[in-house]
């Protein structure tokens, strides 16, 4: 005879789920219980659970998380927060909108509106007559973003504090997409090229693929914009060797796709993708502002999920386009907590509201924009030489390594250039400039000279 479920067994793993916000394994169910039954037996209890909607069930196997179903969504998004406070996390200061998005996000999916793509939120975008933000957030984030630099050509302010950009954001835009390696890892990684012991092998390619990208839009800061040259070529270099299908890197999406714990289904039609796609571009290249520009990228890129996948890192990086071409600030969303900004982003996906995202988005620049002012304090006031020269400097420090030059060809082409280009009067300090560079050159900085990896690597095999 089949032994009766009793109620309060099953209360009392409701309760042991309730103590875990963001929802618990069958392990932590068992550990938080005090007399926790047989293993089998609490796998019948939490499927009769799952089956009578007393519980949700997310996931497969030992991997299933179980959650309560109705929790009020205000409760659940404030237990969220305590959470991330206990975890050492930043906790953003939201808006009320902001708040009210977040509580609807913290729902289970089930109890969320299903929707698809409203292509009237796009459609409905004015280029400088609509406004995501306001004039006075606007202004705020210009007067914070703005280094005390003359005029300079695009891209200056970021080549400037490129070695610290390429760690910041390569770590932060990674660490949104659940990678778990430490700050130290990243820079470890790019700087000498080795990986984390213990780490998936897609963890550092994720954080290479993020090198390659911020190199190709602080080296090309003069050409680059919303156009169909940068954001592909940017989904490629981020998508590369992570796809499965390994030609749709740089390809719009012909598949359908589905969104993690979301309500929300994207557009399938190849054609209204593309036409979509165009359009974003096209209202993006049309804002003048170019904090507005940032954040309209942040909301409808990841929105229309142009790509079969890296859409968010897409749109990250695209929001510095904007920045890096006008020598503002760049945004590395240091700090940003990972629930809050996949909150936010579900907030533009099922509610078409832009609010709390916003509160991320001001936040984090208000952050970046006082890590990279204190960081250029720390670099001192660029070298007027270097930079009258950071031209005729890339040329020659480039031809070196592309031709795998070893030393003492190296310093016979230097001698032989500088004759020929440089003014008399600057040509000594000229050659032993470019001399150092030479010499200082490692898989750190080597970018700003827009060489490529494979270029360096090749070279250096002869130069050491």
């Amino acid at each position: 005879m089949v032994r009766r479920i009793l109620d309060e067994e099953l209360q009392a793993i409701e309760e042991a789920v309730r103590r875990h916000s963001g929802g618990a394994t069958a392990q932590q169910i068992a550990d938080s219980l005090q007399e926790p039954p047989p293993r089998r037996t609490l796998q019948y209890r939490l499927k009769y659970l799952a089956d009578h909607r007393r519980l949700v069930m997310e996931g497969k196997g030992r991997w299933a998380r179980y959650r309560l179903p109705q929790v009020e969504a205000a409760v659940g998004a404030a237990a969220g927060r305590a959470e991330a406070r206990a975890e050492g996390e930043a906790v953003l200061p939201l808006s009320k909108p902001g708040t009210e998005i977040e509580a609807y996000v913290r729902k289970p999916p089930e109890a969320r509106k299903p929707v698809g793509y409203n292509r009237a939120f796009l459609d409905a975008y004015r280029p400088n007559e609509t406004f995501y933000l306001t004039a006075a957030e606007r202004a705020h984030l210009r007067e914070v973003g703005t280094p005390a630099i003359a005029a300079q050509p695009a891209g200056t302010y970021a080549k400037q504090i490129l070695n610290r950009l390429l760690i910041d954001l390569s770590w932060n835009s990674s660490r949104l997409e659940g990678n778990t390696y430490s700050l130290l890892d990243t820079k470890r990684l790019i700087d000498l090229g080795e990986e984390a012991e213990g780490k998936e092998r897609l963890e550092a390619q994720m954080i290479l693929n993020h090198k390659d990208a911020i190199e190709f839009l602080v080296g090309t800061a003069e050409e680059i914009g919303f156009n169909r040259y940068t954001i592909p070529n940017l989904h490629a270099l981020l998508a590369n060797n992570l796809l499965a299908d390994p030609d749709a890197a740089g390809r719009l999406r012909r598949i359908s796709v589905a969104i993690e714990r979301s309500s929300f289904h994207p557009l399938e039609v190849p054609q209204l993708i593309e036409e979509c796609f165009d359009q974003i571009l096209a209202t993006a290249a049309a804002i003048t502002d170019p904090f507005e520009q940032a954040f309209f990228v942040m909301v409808q890129l990841p929105y229309l999920q142009p790509f079969d996948d890296v859409n968010k890192r897409v749109s990250r990086l695209a929001a510095n386009i904007p920045l890096i071409k006008s020598n503002l600030s760049p945004l590395s969303f240091e700090g940003v907590p990972r629930g809050t900004y996949t909150d936010a982003v579900l907030g533009v996906y099922e509610l078409n509201k832009t609010e709390l995202l916003r509160d991320v988005f001001i936040w984090a620049y208000e952050r970046s924009a006082a890590r990279y002012a204190a960081v250029r304090q720390s670099l001192g006031e660029p070298d007027p030489f270097r930079l009258r020269h950071r031209a005729a400097l890339r040329e020659v420090v480039g031809a070196v390594v592309r031709r795998r030059m070893d030393k003492k060809q190296a310093a016979k082409h230097v001698t032989t250039w500088t004759s020929d280009h440089i003014d008399a009067a600057e040509r000594e300090r000229f050659r032993e400039t470019a001399e150092s560079e030479l010499l200082g050159l490692h898989e750190g900085n080597f970018a700003r000279y827009q060489i490529r990896p494979s270029e360096f690597a090749a070279w250096r095999e002869v130069w050491v």
